[in-house]
Formats: structure tokens, C-alpha cells, sequence
């Protein structure tokens, strides 16, 4: 499969609904080509060099056009990939492209392993001041990976395994690393507004 690409410095994950503002000629360009061929195209995570994974990504939407060229997109998450070969740019247009290999995806997962990870994503979540609601049902690994304070590095590491089991244990391993970090910062944070405020304190006994 050979595919447009777009680097970026994000992770882009199948299923993942994805705002963009297209400003650069070159990707004006790609967007041009992918309206009129009604096309997908790849966004490739960028860390310090080019990655060699990425996710497919459909242009669902043109949410807004500017006279200038600049357009505000949306897009949706089809499959991640490995790049095979990367071509900059690719044969006659002004950005880059490249052979890809979708990587494999296990989507069974036990009863039991999902409930646990769904209890703490709530707690997570909760934590966060998360707003909104989920359905545990139909909730999975990727389905709020943005808002768990994962760094880059760790995003890129879970698009690349290829088991929704393995995907959730990595998950909930960060969960039980993070939570308690979480609530010490709270409870911390509520010991400071305590400071230069009248304190009743309870007498002590001796």
C-alpha cells in the first residue's frame, strides 16, 4: 500500500476523530490531491526524526476554507501502519509519501480485563476533571489515550502493539503508576490553601 504522508509531532489513533489547520503550500497541495481522489492519507509520528509508524487517517470533512489556501479539516483514524519506504517528496508533487504495512490488530479482550480498566479510567478521569461521559461497553484503549497524561514516547509505543489485551494492560499499568501521583499533587495542593488561613486544630493530649 503506498500512501501521502504527513509528519507530525502526534499520535494519531484508529477510530481517533482529529482536527487539523493545513497551512504549509506542500500540504495544501496533498489536501488538493486527496478532495479530488477522494483518498486517504497517513500521518506519521515525527519525535526527534521521523518514526517509522503511523496511523491512516479519511478526510471526513472541510470544516472551513481560507482565501489564502489555509484549510480547518477533520479527520478520522482508519489503521495504523510501519513505514516500508518513505520518499521525500514523492515523484512529482511537493510532499513526502511511502510504502506502508498495516500492522495487525487483536481486538479480544477478557470480560474481567476490561472491567478492570474501565474502573480506572473513571478514577483516572475523575481525577482530571474529565467533563464527559463514556460507555464501558463500547470504550477501548484508544478511546481517550489523549487525556490519560501520557508523554509522546508512550502514545507511539501503544499504536504499536498489535492486541487490544496488551494495549489495556499498558494502560492500566499506567493508571496505577499515575493515580497516586495524582491525588498526592491534590492533596498537597489543598495543604498549601490551607497556608495564612486560621486553622481550628483539635488540642492534643500529653
Amino acid at each position: 500500500m503506498y500512501l501521502p504522508f504527513f509528519p507530525l509531532k502526534l499520535v494519531a489513533f484508529p477510530g481517533e476523530e482529529l482536527n487539523l489547520h493545513i497551512f504549509e503550500p506542500r500540504y495544501k497541495e496533498l489536501l488538493s490531491d486527496i478532495e479530488q481522489g477522494g483518498r486517504s492519507f497517513g500521518i506519521c509520528v515525527y519525535l526527534d526524526k521521523l518514526s517509522s509508524f503511523g496511523t491512516e487517517v479519511l478526510l471526513e470533512k472541510v470544516n472551513k476554507r481560507y482565501e489564502d489556501g489555509r484549510l480547518d479539516i477533520q479527520t478520522r483514524g482508519l489503521r495504523s501502519f510501519r513505514i516500508l519506504s518513505f520518499d521525500n517528496p514523492m515523484q512529482g508533487k511537493s510532499y513526502a509519501g511511502g510504502t506502508i504495512f498495516y500492522l495487525n490488530d487483536d481486538p479480544k479482550i477478557s470480560e474481567f480485563l476490561h472491567h478492570e480498566f474501565v474502573f480506572y479510567l473513571k478514577e483516572m478521569l475523575h481525577l482530571l476533571k474529565f467533563q464527559g461521559e463514556f460507555n464501558p461497553e463500547t470504550v477501548n484503549s484508544f478511546t481517550f489515550t489523549h487525556k490519560l497524561g501520557l508523554k509522546l514516547e508512550e502514545e507511539l509505543e501503544l499504536l504499536q502493539i498489535e492486541s487490544e489485551s496488551q494495549r489495556t494492560e499498558y494502560l492500566i499499568k499506567h493508571f496505577k503508576r499515575m493515580i497516586p501521583v495524582i491525588k498526592a499533587v491534590e492533596l498537597a495542593r489543598e495543604r498549601i490553601k490551607l497556608n495564612g488561613h486560621f486553622k481550628h486544630l483539635d488540642p492534643l493530649n500529653f
